[in-house]
């Protein structure tokens, strides 16, 4: 009898939601990483597929194995093919921990791996882009755990001073007076493995323009089992729905016990109407790709119609 070929390592989920793309893997136990490659970072790092080696950030939310085990690859890696130091962002607590995996690592291979560890207290931030600022924020899962929010700051004028000749204004300014405030626009927001909690009251995490959840438990019956693993239900996605201004509402960390046809009829089945045209399943291959299609052709058609000459 012929043996059966061995199983296959999943294919990268793919989302393009502009401006942003959204790839990865996220099987619930198995592995989890998230990159956001406009953003220059990959949330957690699981097992480190390749595409994840060209953020130059990795944002861990906590130390369970399948979020955290290609770290040490990450930063090999990066600096074998040239593309720089790479630098893990972490709660405090976990900074001395990845220091100690480091040195192991080091001293099995026998050479020295360049990286960097930025401890990120809750709350406190750092900066990723120009003018795009990495801000963590406490989540409630098994061991300490973080969730990121990217925050863009941008200066305008202020509201009383629109309409007003340009040179008044650069009178008030030469005086000394303030005309510009910071404005802050909370973009993408991962919360990593997390139950329900207060985090998801803060007004960066709900004005985020794409959040990325995860939702482990999806079988009505499973609330419980969600509660004991300190992870989200199908049903707490549905309460933050009804809350967040969110375009895109990304889910992950699945689990394998539910395929992806069963998942698909929970989601619609739980989730109001007037939400599910924003919700979408990172490891949903075949829904996704028939999504980047229209979006191809619809672009097709565009670049058609303005390269067309105006009679």
């Amino acid at each position: 009898m012929t043996p059966r070929e061995p199983h296959r390592r999943p294919q990268l989920g793919f989302l393009y939601l502009p401006p942003y793309r959204v790839q990865g893997l996220s099987i619930a136990g198995e592995e989890t990483v998230v990159q956001i490659p406009e953003l220059d970072v990959v949330f957690d790092i699981g097992r480190c597929p390749r595409a994840a080696l060209t953020s130059p950030y990795c944002a861990l939310s906590h130390g369970h194995m399948d979020h955290s085990a290609g770290l040490p690859y990450y930063f090999s890696q990066r600096q074998f093919q040239g593309m720089g130091t790479g630098t893990c962002i972490c709660h405090p607590d976990l900074a001395p921990l990845i220091h100690d995996v480091m040195q192991s690592f080091m001293k099995l291979e026998g050479q020295k791996t360049p990286y960097e560890v930025a401890p990120l207290a809750p709350d406190d931030e750092t900066l990723i882009k120009p003018n795009i600022h990495l801000r963590a924020f406490k989540t409630a899962h098994t061991p300490t755990s973080l969730g990121y929010v990217a925050v863009e700051r941008r200066t305008k004028l202020l509201p009383e001073l629109a309409g007003l000749p340009q040179e008044q204004i650069m009178a008030r300014k030469e005086k000394g007076e303030p005309i510009t405030r910071e404005v802050e626009i909370p973009l993408v927001c991962f919360t990593g493995d997390t139950m329900w909690g207060d985090h998801f009251d803060r007004p960066d995490v709900l004005q985020a323009k794409v959040m990325i959840v995860e939702c482990t438990f999806l079988e009505p019956g499973h609330k419980s089992r969600a509660a004991v693993g300190m992870h989200l239900h199908l049903s707490d996605v549905v309460n933050l729905l009804s809350k967040c201004e969110a375009e895109a509402v990304v889910l992950t960390h699945l689990s394998r016990r539910t395929n992806i046809g069963a998942a698909r009829k929970h989601i619609d089945e739980a989730i109001p109407a007037e939400h599910r045209d924003r919700v979408f399943v990172l490891m949903d291959g075949r829904t996704n790709r028939a999504r980047l299609d229209q979006q191809k052709a619809e672009a097709e058609a565009e670049a058609a119609e303005a390269a067309t000459p105006r009679v």
